[in-house]
Formats: C-alpha cells, sequence, structure tokens
C-alpha cells in the first residue's frame, strides 16, 4: 500500500469513531454506477486543522514507523497485498472515472509506492508526463525497477504538502493512500490546489466495514473512511461533480461488508483555478513527540494482528465464492 502520509503522532492520530452506520449495510449507493454528490459545494474557513481525532490506538503512528514498516513490505507488497486487494482489473475499472484520454496530460500518482497504480495510467498517458509521488524511498526504488515507468518523475513527498506549483496537473490520482493521512481533508484539499482549471482527481481507497469484526480491526489498525466522508471531503475542498464508483475483485459480489484496502473510486472536478477556497490552519501533527515503548510494543502486536486479517479476508471471500450459490450476495 503506497503511503505518501502517514499517521500522525500518538495523542493526535487521524482516525475518527465511527457511527450513524445505515444499518448492517453500506449506504444504498449504487454498487457499479457512479453516483453524483449534493450540487451545493460546503465552503467553509477553518483556522486549525481538524485532524481526526484517535478512537484506538494503531499500529503506524509516526512517519519514522511507517518508514520502517515499508522497509520490509516493500519487498513483498506487489506479491502479497496486491493479489487480493488490488488487482489489475480492479485498478483499470477504479481509474476509469479519472479520464485518462490523452497522451500528454500532465499527471501525479499521489502515494504512488511501488508503482502499481502508475501502470495502469501510462497505458494511457506518456510516462515522461506522471510523476510518482511517495513517503518510502523503499517503495519509490520499487517502482524505478519496473520497465514501463522508466520515464517517470519519481519524488520523495508528502500527500498533505505536495511540491507542486498551484494549477500544476491535469490529472491527480492517489491510489491506496488516504488511508495513512492523519488529516484526509487536507490531502484532499491539495489535490484541488495542485490541479489545473478542469482537472480531475481520483482518489481511491478503503471503505469502512460494516462486519463487527472487520471495524475492530479497521480501527485498530489503519483510516478506512466511509462512503460520505469521502464525497464531503471532496465537496469541502471545492470539487464539483463529486463521483464515487465502488470497486472490487470479481468473486468479491453483493455488500462488501468485511471491508477492503481498495473499496471505491471517488473523482471530481476542479471548477477554477487557483487554490482551494477550503481554508486550513497549521498541521496537528507532531511525529517528533516520545513513545513509550510498552505502548508501542502494544500497537505493534494489534497492527500486525489485524495487517494478518485483512490478509486473510479476501482468501475467506474467495473460497466463499467458490461455495455459495451464484446470485446470492457473500
Amino acid at each position: 500500500m503506497a503511503s505518501s502520509m502517514l499517521i500522525g503522532a500518538e495523542n493526535r492520530l487521524a482516525f475518527s469513531t465511527r457511527s450513524n452506520l445505515h444499518g448492517p449495510h453500506f449506504p444504498k449507493i449504487g454498487v457499479v454506477s457512479p453516483i453524483r454528490a449534493r450540487t451545493k459545494t460546503l465552503v467553509p474557513n477553518c483556522s486549525v486543522s481538524a485532524a481526526r481525532p484517535v478512537s484506538q490506538p494503531r499500529f503506524i503512528q509516526h512517519k519514522k514507523e511507517a518508514f520502517w514498516f515499508y522497509r520490509f513490505l516493500s519487498i513483498v507488497y506487489d506479491h502479497v497485498i496486491n493479489p487480493g486487494h488490488w488487482t489489475e482489473d480492479m485498478r483499470d475499472d477504479a481509474l476509469e472515472p479519472a479520464d485518462l484520454s490523452g497522451r500528454d496530460l500532465v499527471v501525479v500518482d499521489v502515494g504512488g509506492g511501488t508503482g502499481f497504480t502508475t501502470l495502469g495510467i501510462v497505458k494511457h498517458v506518456d510516462a515522461k508526463n506522471v510523476t510518482i509521488l511517495d513517503q518510502s524511498p523503499h517503495q519509490l526504488a520499487k517502482a524505478k525497477e519496473k520497465e514501463p515507468l522508466k520515464e517517470c518523475k519519481i519524488v520523495e513527498g508528502d500527500a498533505e504538502d505536495l511540491p507542486f506549483n498551484t494549477d500544476y496537473a491535469d490529472r491527480y490520482v492517489s491510489a491506496g493512500s488516504i488511508e495513512y493521512w492523519p488529516d484526509p481533508q487536507r490531502g484532499i484539499r491539495e489535490a484541488y490546489r495542485v490541479l489545473k482549471l478542469g482537472g480531475k482527481a481520483c482518489l481511491i481507497g478503503p471503505v469502512y466495514p460494516t462486519f463487527w469484526l472487520s471495524r475492530f480491526f479497521a480501527d485498530v489498525w489503519m483510516l478506512f473512511p466511509k462512503e460520505e466522508e469521502y464525497i464531503e471531503w471532496f465537496e469541502k475542498a471545492g470539487f464539483k461533480d463529486v463521483q464515487l464508483k465502488r470497486i472490487g475483485p470479481k468473486w468479491y459480489r453483493g455488500v462488501r461488508r468485511h471491508g477492503l484496502i481498495m473499496g471505491c473510486s471517488v473523482t471530481g472536478v476542479k471548477p477554477a483555478s487557483g487554490d482551494s477556497p477550503l481554508q486550513l490552519g497549521p498541521k496537528a501533527e507532531d511525529v517528533s513527540e516520545p513513545v513509550n515503548p510498552l505502548v508501542f510494543l502494544l500497537r505493534f502486536l494489534l497492527g500486525a494482528t489485524a495487517g494478518m486479517y485483512y490478509v486473510l479476508v479476501p482468501i475467506y471471500m474467495w473460497l466463499k465464492d467458490q461455495f455459495v450459490p451464484k446470485g446470492q450476495p457473500i
């Protein structure tokens, strides 16, 4: 999983308690077809960045922790995580709303990691026009090894403080990165800023599960936003024509109550040049705060258990697909 911006300091985690679930399933949003969000755009002024408050301890809470996490995960990421949660078919389906319609488009892939999503982008856009940004040099090293990405620009950077000029790109893509952002609203605001007038952002990420055990492990591990939260973040940043499309492996049919690391693709169009109308204050993250070793060990054990759970979920769902009669939700 690509991670441009990692979970904030121990007492300032970018997660929230969840409430107001819509019954035992996700909100009734078209499973395949995109939906149109509310037409009114909210443009509040915030004096301080509103990071998501902590509800439970998580494994990765600082950039330094994440650095070492991806130092080792990058070795097997393409072979262990992607097959269950982010297949080539899913990638192409999720990128379709991004409207990658020209070889000359300027594209930034934020949280591009090992370049798996970028491989889908360069099917439609010349690699020389694509920039892969990630905070993990180990993930980016894997991307550099892929022949189709040799001409891409490689940048180490922060999803919530992008090193690109305002009105720079035609397309903004971010897949499997938002779950690590301390302040998702800030990251999406940055997506708005770097796009040109009429440019489109495409953000791909997980959706909060409704099955109780999956909810528990999601809260222990990392950020799983609700579908309506994605739409709200895009609208507040100033995007128009906000749409959400559910994605998943072909064998993961029905309401995806167990959760996927990649569960939806959200797009929005930048309606005016310049910065986002949403004003945010300074970041709340403090990565220099010392960590209690015992607390870190507890977070590590909980996080490792949650990570293993989400490795097993797609295997479990694949087995169910083999035995549950076709046409019945699983």
